[in-house]
């Protein structure tokens, strides 16, 4: 099963590009850290949205033991 996380391939936290792994991973993260900065031009809070994901979301590394 596939799971959203932050990826090792980062920038500020991994969170664009685990969006990017999670959506679709041939897709280059490169794209939608343009289209989040535009957006974020646009409406500020999604910083705060981001915040939220990076310390939220677990990292590539990190085991899942849930069985």
């Amino acid at each position: 099963m596939k799971r959203l996380t932050r990826s090792n391939d980062k920038l500020v936290a991994g969170v664009i590009s685990g969006i990017s792994n999670y959506v679709n991973p041939e897709l280059d993260p490169v794209f939608l850290r343009l289209a989040f900065a535009w957006i974020t031009f646009f409406n500020p809070y999604l910083i705060l949205v981001y915040l939220g994901m990076a310390l939220i979301l677990p990292t590539e590394t990190a085991s899942y033991s849930k069985q």
